[in-house]
C-alpha cells in the first residue's frame, strides 16, 4: 500500500509568488491540493474609515494607494461618486484626459501582471521587457502630476492641470554619454501628447515581442492551458468581473455597457475567451493592451484638435488658479476654505463603478450633508477573485497554485484596504 501523506503548507506571506501579503494555507495530499484557505488582512490600513474622517478632497490620495498598480482608475471611481452626488460634470477635455490616463493605467497594470506572472511561472526575460515599457508610461504620470506612482491627478470637476507642453529630458552624466542621452531624448522633444503618440506607434510591436516569447511557447502552454478552469455560469456566481469574467466567455465591460468619461466616443473591441483557463485569461489581457493602445491613439488625436478647460470654474469645488489667488482676495478665501474645510455634499447615497484593469472597482458613498463622508465602502475586484481560490485550486498540483495566483492578478492594497 502506498503511504498517503497529508501536509498543511503555508504558502506565503513571504513567498515570492504570493504577490504581496497573502497567507495561503494549503491542505495537501502529497502534491495535490485538497483545500486552499486564503488569509488576508496583513496589509489592512483602514482606508474606508480614514476616508470618513477627512474632507472629501483629502481622500483622493488614499485611492491611489489601494490597488497601487492601477492608481488613476481608483481615483476615477471616487471622483465620479463625488461628482454624481454634487450633480456636476467635468468638461469634455477633462473626460478625454481621464479616458487617456485610464488606458495608460490599464497598460501599466497589465504589463506589471504579465511580467510578474511570467516570472512566477519561470520566464525571466518577460519581466525585463514589460518594465521597459512601464518606464515610459510612468514618465507620463510624472509629467502631469510630479509623482511616478501616486498621482492624485483626477479631481471632482476635472483634472488637476492640463497636459504639459514639454517633457523632462535626460542630461549627460558619468552614467550616460551624450550619444546615449540623445537617443533617450528622441521622443522628448515635443509635448506629452507627442511623447505618448511615439509610444503608441511602437507599443504594438512590443506586444508582438511578448507574444513571440509566450503565446506558442510550449512550456507556457503546459503551465496554463486547462489550469484553473471556471465556467461562465460559475464565474458570474462567484462575482468575477473584468478579464477574469471575460476569460470565461462573458462579454461584460462597463466601458461598453455603462459608458462613462469619453468611452462612448471611442472605438474599441472587448476581447473574450472561450475555455476560462489561465491561458485564455492571458490572451484576453494581452489583447486588452492592444485595445487600450487603440483608445490612447484616438484620445491623443482628439486632445490635439480640441483645446479647452480641464476643470470647472466653480471655485466652491475646484481651486482658483495660482496667479488669480495671489492677486484676488476672494480667490484667496475660496482657496483657503477649499483646502481647510472642503465642500459639502448634499444628503444621499451613490454608487460609482469603473472598469478597472482588474474588474469592476466601485465606490459606495453615503453623505449626511457634512463636509466629510458618513460612509465609504469600496468594491474591490480582487477580493471576489481571491475568494474563489479554494474552488479553482482544488485538485491541482502545488506548482499550479503559482499559475492560478498569477492569473487572478491580485494586489493586496485593494483586498485588505
Amino acid at each position: 500500500m502506498p503511504e498517503i501523506r497529508n501536509y498543511t503548507l503555508n504558502f506565503g506571506p513571504q513567498h515570492p509568488a504570493a504577490h504581496g501579503v497573502l497567507r495561503l494555507v494549503l491542505e495537501m495530499d502529497g502534491e495535490v491540493i485538497q483545500r486552499a484557505d486564503p488569509h488576508i488582512g496583513l496589509l489592512h490600513r483602514g482606508t474606508e474609515k480614514l476616508a470618513e474622517s477627512k474632507p472629501y478632497n483629502q481622500s483622493i490620495g488614499y485611492m491611489d494607494r489601494l490597488d497601487y498598480v492601477s492608481m488613476m482608475c481608483n481615483e476615477h471611481a471616487y471622483v465620479r461618486a463625488i461628482e454624481k452626488l454634487l450633480g456636476i460634470e467635468a468638461p469634455l477635455r477633462a473626460q478625454y484626459i481621464r479616458t487617456l490616463f485610464d488606458e495608460i493605467t490599464r497598460i501599466l497594470n497589465h504589463l506589471m501582471w504579465l511580467g510578474t506572472h511570467a516570472l512566477d511561472v519561470g520566464a525571466m526575460t518577460m519581466f525585463l521587457y514589460c518594465f521597459r515599457e512601464r518606464e515610459d508610461l510612468m514618465d507620463a504620470y510624472e509629467a502631469v502630476s510630479g509623482a511616478r506612482m501616486h498621482a492624485t491627478y483626477y479631481r471632482p470637476g476635472g483634472v488637476a492641470r492640463d497636459l504639459p507642453d514639454s517633457m523632462p529630458k535626460y542630461e549627460p552624466s558619468r552614467w550616460h554619454s551624450q550619444k546615449e542621452v540623445d537617443r533617450l531624448n528622441e521622443d522628448r522633444q515635443g509635448s506629452l501628447l507627442d511623447f505618448l503618440e511615439a509610444f503608441t506607434e511602437r507599443f504594438p510591436g512590443r506586444v508582438d515581442e511578448y507574444e513571440t516569447l509566450l503565446t506558442d511557447n510550449r512550456i507556457w502552454k503546459q503551465r496554463t492551458v486547462g489550469i484553473g478552469v471556471v465556467s461562465p455560469e460559475r464565474a458570474l456566481q462567484l462575482g468575477f468581473t473584468g478579464p477574469m469574467l471575460r476569460g470565461s466567455g462573458v462579454e461584460w465591460d462597463l466601458r461598453k455597457k455603462q459608458p462613462y468619461a469619453a468611452y462612448d466616443r471611442v472605438e474599441f473591441d472587448i476581447p473574450v475567451g472561450t475555455n476560462g483557463d489561465c491561458y485564455d485569461r492571458y490572451l484576453v489581457r494581452v489583447e486588452e493592451m492592444r485595445q487600450s493602445n487603440r483608445i490612447m491613439k484616438q484620445c491623443i488625436d482628439w486632445l490635439r484638435a480640441n483645446p479647452g478647460p480641464v476643470r470647472l470654474e466653480d471655485h466652491k469645488i475646484t481651486p482658483p488658479r495660482r496667479e488669480e489667488m495671489k492677486a484676488d482676495m476672494e480667490a484667496l478665501i475660496h482657496h483657503f476654505k477649499l483646502f481647510t474645510e472642503g465642500y459639502v455634499l448634499p444628503e444621499g447615497e451613490v454608487y460609482s463603478a469603473v472598469e478597472h484593469p482588474k474588474g469592476e472597482f466601485g465606490v459606495y458613498l453615503v453623505s449626511d450633508g457634512a463636509n466629510k463622508p458618513y460612509r465609504v465602502k469600496l468594491r474591490a475586484p480582487g477580493f471576489a477573485h481571491l475568494a474563489s481560490m479554494n474552488e479553482i485550486a482544488r485538485g491541482h498540483m502545488l506548482a499550479d497554485v503559482v499559475a492560478i495566483i498569477g492569473t487572478l492578478d491580485i494586489v493586496f492594497g485593494e483586498i485588505d484596504r
